[in-house]
């Protein structure tokens, strides 16, 4: 059974060759795009649900492929980089990507990795009436402002109910600290301190209120990512 079609956007021969055979392995088609002018022609395709990115390619940089793919379809975008400065990643889920791998990866990460984009992917908008917002067995009702998980009850404070709406909008996605801090204080210059507060506490939250496992993955030096909860 094909569980869905990746684009990979990468210049490397060894790599497409290894990649492109270890997904095919796992159940996944794949096409490939060696530059970043190829991928920009290929993304729109209807038959891809994920692009893979590579951000050293020949012709132009990677973030100038994500911001001309972003424009023109919401597929899910997973960078792989051997860039691995702070400001390369935030750079990236700025300008639109989903999520950001370092290379070297493990396989298995990245199939997880793929897999949850998929998820979000994948949603049906069609469950949610008018005004909420499900993820998996997560709900957010905007009128009443009220939040189940699992059909219980959690209990947040203004704050705490901004962050999440923040980070479900995104699900699946990791949310900048800056973008953060815009939703939850109306200001990305806000000291940052309060954002690892506050995040504390509505972690503690889900998890206390609900018994499940944390829904709220830290990907330090960059923000916070939603999983989806099944």
């Amino acid at each position: 059974m094909n569980k869905g079609h990746v684009l990979l956007v990468d210049d490397e021969p060894g790599i497409i060759s290894s990649l492109r055979t270890a997904l095919t392995a796992a159940g996944y088609s794949v096409s490939v795009a060696r530059n970043g002018t190829e991928a920009i022609a290929l993304a729109p395709n209807a038959e891809n649900d994920v692009i893979l990115l590579d951000l050293g390619l020949p012709d132009m940089d990677g973030k100038d492929v994500i911001m001309a793919v972003r424009g023109r379809t919401p597929v899910p975008i997973i960078v792989l980089s051997a860039r691995h400065q702070e400001h390369e990643k935030i750079a990236s889920l700025d300008c639109g990507a989903n999520d950001y791998i370092d290379k070297p990866f493990a396989l298995g990460e990245l199939l997880a990795r793929i897999r949850a984009a998929l998820r979000t992917r994948r949603r049906d908008p069609a469950e949610a009436a008018p005004g909420d917002l499900r993820i998996g067995l997560l709900h957010i009702d905007h009128g009443l402002r009220k939040v189940a998980l699992d059909g219980q009850t959690v209990h947040l404070s203004p704050k705490e109910y901004s962050l999440l709406v923040a980070l479900a909008e995104n699900a699946g996605r990791v949310v900048t600290h800056r973008r953060l801090l815009a939703a939850g204080w109306g200001r990305a210059d806000t000291d940052p301190q309060y954002l690892r507060t506050y995040m504390g506490m509505l972690r503690q939250k889900l998890i206390g209120e609900t018994g499940r496992a944390d829904l709220i993955h830290n990907e330090p030096g960059v923000g916070y990512r939603l999983v989806v909860a099944d």
